[in-house]
């Protein structure tokens, strides 16, 4: 998987084999990112980074999945 520049993206699809979610992901460069924040998505389907507002949405989200 080639590096992105970290939090590039402002909208990221993510699937529950993604879970436990951070931000910045696996293949950002993270010398240049802020530091690793684990988001909660899993009771909404969706999570935003504080640090970079970066927007996570759990595309294959079901409410009856509750605490993965």
């Amino acid at each position: 998987m080639s590096q992105q520049q970290s939090c590039a993206q402002r909208q990221v699809e993510v699937t529950y084999d993604d879970l436990p979610l951070y931000c910045p992901m696996p293949g950002e460069t993270a010398w240049d990112a802020h530091p690793k924040v684990f988001l909660p998505i899993e009771e909404t389907g969706f999570a935003k980074c504080p640090y970079c507002g970066t927007e996570y949405v759990l595309k294959d989200w079901d409410p009856s999945r509750k605490g993965h």
